[in-house]
């Protein structure tokens, strides 16, 4: 799949994150975002979701670690050709969360772009990225 132009992204906001505090920031910052509750039922699996926003060609905003470590959910993130960035960091609030990934829009863009999919990087607290896949 060919990056889109940074105009067409769209990020989504993995139901790990909330709702509210990091789609309204991101928002505020320019960017395009859909939250999972909008789109999916709490209980639909991640290897559901997964599928269909690598087909949408959304860019996956999480801090689910199973998705980045558990071999099926891993497996349908690569087979659906989905752009992801994931938090380290699983112990900070919603605000925390939500600025930091605020601050991390330019890199996350750059590399949505730019960077062949599938992949995933991650984002620590100090707003270092680090290519995973």
């Amino acid at each position: 799949m060919t990056p889109k132009p940074s105009g067409d992204l769209v990020f989504f906001i993995d139901r790990s994150l909330g709702r509210k505090q990091v789609a309204l920031a991101l928002r505020e910052a320019g960017a395009a975002v859909e939250a999972h509750d909008d789109h999916f039922p709490q209980t639909i699996l991640d290897i559901e979701w997964l599928a269909e926003v690598g087909r949408r060609g959304w860019v996956v905003l999480s801090k689910d670690e199973r998705i980045r470590r558990n071999r099926i959910e891993r497996a349908a993130l690569e087979a659906a050709r989905v752009r992801a960035f994931f938090l380290t960091q699983q112990d900070i609030t919603g605000q925390e969360t939500a600025e930091l990934f605020s601050n991390a829009l330019p890199g996350m863009t750059r590399r949505a772009v730019s960077e062949p999919a599938p992949f995933v990087f991650t984002i620590s607290r100090s707003g270092k990225f680090s290519r995973v896949r």
